[in-house]
């Protein structure tokens, strides 16, 4: 029986045709970090003082500075208090200027922001005061929307084929991302960021599958860590797009109309060999193998295409194989943890790195050049030491930075930055680490499912991480101390998971990756003597 790996080798494990559809799977990332993080850049504070018109029917030739010294109060530093004001009365203005105001209460008329700037989400929709709080949950709300397209994308991607779900996500990104810079009410705005999310999610998942199912055993991690770096790549691109476009309507539609761009995917994006052969779809597969041969120049044995069709047979998968067989329950709750932990630190991080001393745009700036040297660096640590050791590694790293902060004092601003740094670095690359490992750990049929599982669990921990730095009210190491303890205990479980370097990609689920691994490995090993005896028998 011809292993599909035999077939790639044939077409080319890494040609002019992987490369196209890595690039291909590349693009729609580059956006991918404006609508996760984008929000930052529409919501800076700005001062702002409560709206108190009501003065202008008694006093209507009173200046700006006579109006606010009349109406609000002012707080311990002199400055005028941005949530409250005196509250209104019915004298005329010779008697509240003669004897003044004393009762106070919350913005009733809305708010003023004196600085001349362009519309912000926090201007328009008032995020501010009572409301700040909105803001935040917006950004839960989206996380909850990832973890929805993951339970939704990973498992119809395994049942319709990558191709299908890829395009669906891409169109609905495009359309919801561009509505949204339309939206006049707030609530309905978390709403469509809360549906664009899940079609975000369906892009983040599925590259993944189409980007290893069409390689070589040795360049799966630099085709995932290729899309990643285009990942980080859009991180520097958010940055010039907020410097630039502060209006955050205009800057909602430049981040999300390029994506009607990639229109023509429908024609030439492929779907995955692989899967189709899991499927049955032999002829399909055919296609796309004698294809990719034809753009990378190479030629298929027509005996492996024959082997293919006489002994491949229709393969199917449940999700509730993850559960039910032993080795791949151990695989799911790992990586599950694995996964969990670089949300959790990752967002954990970025949340707390203050001390830059920078504005937004540069601190952005820094984020993205960060992530950058994290993604590439995976793709030489993963072939040099294998994917257990970097995936534990990483994660210990980034636990043992939180736990360092936790014993530096809180005047030592710049010995904590660049603690967290390095952990955001580690953090970055522990999660393009555990894209690879996924990809690699679980079986063709179900890969997807397992892979929304762990994106799931990611989910999961982007919407509780803000909520932990809540516990700083407590005290201010409990925060880092939760982030870095849980991660140092997923570092510590994926000792525990085989190593994948150099293994085919398992299709079924009939049996863990060391098992096929020796399998190949006899199979080779038989094939090698088998040709020196026929070498000594011409002799």
């Amino acid at each position: 029986m011809v292993e599909f790996g035999d077939l790639i080798s044939a077409v080319g494990k890494f040609g002019l045709y992987q490369k196209l559809v890595v690039l291909l799977l590349s693009l729609p990332l580059l956006l991918n970090p404006f609508q996760m993080v984008g929000q930052v850049f529409m919501v800076v504070d700005v001062p702002h003082y409560c709206n108190t018109d009501w003065i202008r029917a008694v006093g209507p030739n009173l200046t700006e500075e006579e109006q606010l010294n009349l109406t609000l109060p002012r707080d311990v530093d002199g400055e005028y208090e941005q949530c409250s004001m005196y509250s209104p009365v019915d004298w005329d203005l010779d008697s509240i200027m003669a004897y003044g105001l004393n009762a106070t209460e919350k913005c009733s008329n809305g708010w003023v922001y004196p600085t001349a700037q362009q519309p912000s989400l926090l201007t328009e929709f008032d995020l501010v005061c009572d409301r700040k709080d909105l803001s935040d949950i917006s950004q839960s709300v989206y996380m909850v929307g990832l973890l929805i397209g993951a339970v939704i994308f990973g498992p119809l991607s395994d049942r319709i084929g990558r191709r299908p779900v890829l395009l669906i996500s891409i169109l609905g990104q495009s359309l919801f991302g561009l509505a949204i810079a339309f939206l006049p009410i707030f609530i309905v705005y978390m709403v469509f960021r809360c549906i664009m999310a899940t079609a975000v999610s369906g892009i983040l998942i599925t590259t993944l599958p189409l980007a290893t199912e069409w390689v070589g055993v040795s360049y799966r991690p630099t085709a995932v860590l290729i899309t990643h770096c285009f990942l980080a790549a859009g991180q520097l691109v958010l940055a010039g797009l907020s410097y630039g476009i502060r209006n955050w309507r205009l800057l909602q539609i430049a981040g999300s109309a390029p994506m009607f761009a990639l229109f023509f995917y429908f024609w030439v994006l492929p779907e995955s060999a692989r899967w189709l052969v899991t499927r049955g779809k032999i002829e399909e597969a055919k296609k796309y193998l004698k294809k990719a041969a034809s753009i990378n120049k190479r030629t298929i044995p027509p005996e492996l295409l024959d082997q293919l069709k006489c002994e491949t047979q229709t393969k199917s998968g449940s999700i509730l194989d993850l559960l039910r067989k032993k080795h791949l329950l151990k695989v799911t709750l790992i990586m599950s943890c694995a996964w969990f932990m670089d949300s959790l630190v990752y967002y954990g991080l970025s949340l707390n790195v203050t001390g830059f001393g920078l504005d937004i745009y540069l601190t952005q700036l820094a984020f993205g050049v960060v992530e950058l040297p994290g993604r590439i660096c995976c793709i030489y640590l993963l072939q040099w030491f294998g994917r257990k050791k970097v995936q534990a590694a990483l994660l210990l790293l980034a636990g043992l930075m939180c736990l360092i902060i936790v014993s530096i004092p809180e005047d030592q601003a710049v010995a904590i930055t660049v603690l967290a740094v390095i952990g955001k670095f580690a953090a970055c690359a522990s999660f393009s680490t555990s894209y690879v490992y996924s990809a690699e750990l679980f079986p063709t049929i179900i890969r997807q499912s397992g892979v929304g599982l762990c994106s799931m669990a990611a989910r999961v921990a982007g919407i509780i991480a803000p909520l932990i730095r809540l516990l700083e009210q407590y005290h201010r190491a409990i925060p880092m101390a939760v982030y870095g303890s849980a991660t140092v205990l997923g570092g510590l479980l994926c000792f525990l998971l085989p190593e994948t370097r150099g293994v085919e990609l398992p299709d079924d689920t009939v049996t863990d990756n060391p098992q096929k691994k020796s399998k190949l490995q006899t199979l080779s090993k038989t094939n090698s003597e088998e040709k020196e005896i026929n070498s000594e028998k011409d002799i």
